[in-house]
């Protein structure tokens, strides 16, 4: 008889391609992972991983039969969660994925007080700017700027009219100057991120045609959003973020805003399911919460976000990839 659990250690395996990531997400050996395996390979007869000292593939059985594997997971899944639907309270492991700065410094308070409400909810938290990792990783929601293109994920606004903005710390301004305009920012110490070997140094504005495009450089580059942002603040140079991001420390006087009359590019964020099927009552519980969260944050400087978080009725199209 086939056990729920190798079951599920197969999909994680076959979504990460490594017993050990998987052994070290389920507090267990590797060792038992590959026992895991094997047994269900008995039960069905058939091998499901071509494995090697150095690499770990689907076989042609194993991509056939992980579809199935899944639709499993999932109805247990949804039979469960229809069975807590009358209990009010909230129970299980919620994984929850989002990016380093956002999530660090903004949403991790909100997930705390969530779990306190709820405490019979157990938080696993993921932080990472390495948007391709989140989402090959078994969490149940990741709350990510830009736009979800895979239709199998369940994506729902958060702010949907987000944007970045051009900010930089007062003692900055004070000696270099404040940049009239953007093709400014050229002569200016921007603060760059790199992700994945892809340096991005091309800032875009939105108009009413192209966008405007400046290049960039600057003393500091970063592959984690928070160094950007904390670099900004230490008065290292201008950066250019979510509005999410760096809101509160522009109320604090720790940040300045810098030309606020030009659109940001959009940044709509976002709180995605990535499985259709496993929308339970302790993720819509917490997105409703994390909706009002937003929405208060925003509410408490309502003329700044509407000139840095505004729509720009010709700039329609919203921006996917990256976290700074």
């Amino acid at each position: 008889m086939i056990r729920i659990n190798d079951l599920d250690i197969f999909v994680r395996v076959a979504t990460v391609d490594s017993f050990s990531t998987v052994a070290r997400e389920l507090d267990l050996f590797p060792a038992q992972i590959s026992a895991a395996i094997k047994r269900l390979e008995c039960e069905l007869d058939t091998r499901l991983f071509a494995r090697s000292t150095r690499s770990l593939r689907l076989t042609a059985e194993g991509e056939h039969y992980l579809p199935y594997a899944r639709d499993v997971l999932n109805t247990l899944s949804e039979g469960k969660a229809g069975l807590q639907a009358s209990d009010p309270t909230l129970r299980g492991v919620l994984q929850v994925a989002s990016a380093s700065d956002f999530g660090r410094n903004v949403l991790l308070p909100w997930l705390i007080d969530f779990r306190r409400t709820n405490p019979g909810v157990t938080l696993r938290v993921s932080l990472s700017d390495h948007v391709s990792d989140i989402f090959k990783a078994p969490v149940d929601v990741a709350v990510r700027y830009g736009t979800v293109q895979n239709a199998d994920f369940v994506s729902l606004p958060l702010v949907p009219l987000n944007r970045r903005v051009l900010a930089a710390s007062p003692a900055y301004l004070e000696q270099h100057g404040r940049p009239t305009c953007i093709e400014e920012l050229s002569f200016h110490a921007c603060l760059r991120f790199h992700l994945n070997g892809k340096l991005y140094d091309r800032w875009l504005f939105p108009n009413d045609k192209e966008p405007d495009c400046v290049v960039v450089d600057g003393p500091v580059l970063s592959d984690d959003a928070d160094v950007i942002r904390r670099c900004a603040i230490a008065g290292e140079g201008i950066l250019y973020k979510s509005w999410l991001d760096v809101c509160q420390d522009v109320r604090a006087g720790h940040l300045e805003v810098i030309l606020p009359e030009v659109t940001g590019e959009p940044y709509p964020l976002n709180f995605v399911c990535p499985h259709r099927k496993q929308f339970t009552p302790a993720i819509r519980s917490l997105y409703s919460y994390l909706k009002i969260r937003c929405e208060t944050l925003l509410a408490a400087d309502v003329a700044q976000v509407q000139a840095c978080a505004a729509p720009c009725a010709s700039c329609a199209t919203e921006t996917g990839e990256g976290n700074v």
